[in-house]
């Protein structure tokens, strides 16, 4: 079982790597998200724990469902 420290880091590469296959700079998507570019520089470093809801956003401003977003492997 993963714990919540490593699963976080794992979302935060997730939505990286998603964001950057995209060519859409960190600035922007975090505008379109309405969160700060700091809080979204720490949620994809793996600092922070995204509400649903949050995740929610960042997915739909990518093009990708929730579950796409989360998918990790563990």
């Amino acid at each position: 079982m993963i714990d919540k420290e490593d699963l976080q880091v794992a979302i935060g590469k997730r939505i990286k790597s998603l964001r950057e296959e995209r060519n859409i700079p960190q600035q922007d998507l975090a505008a379109k998200c309405n969160i700060e570019k700091s809080n979204f520089s720490r949620l994809e470093a793996g600092n922070t724990n995204p509400t649903i809801y949050t995740l929610y956003k960042i997915a739909k401003n990518i093009g990708v469902s929730i579950s796409e977003l989360t998918k990790i492997e563990n």
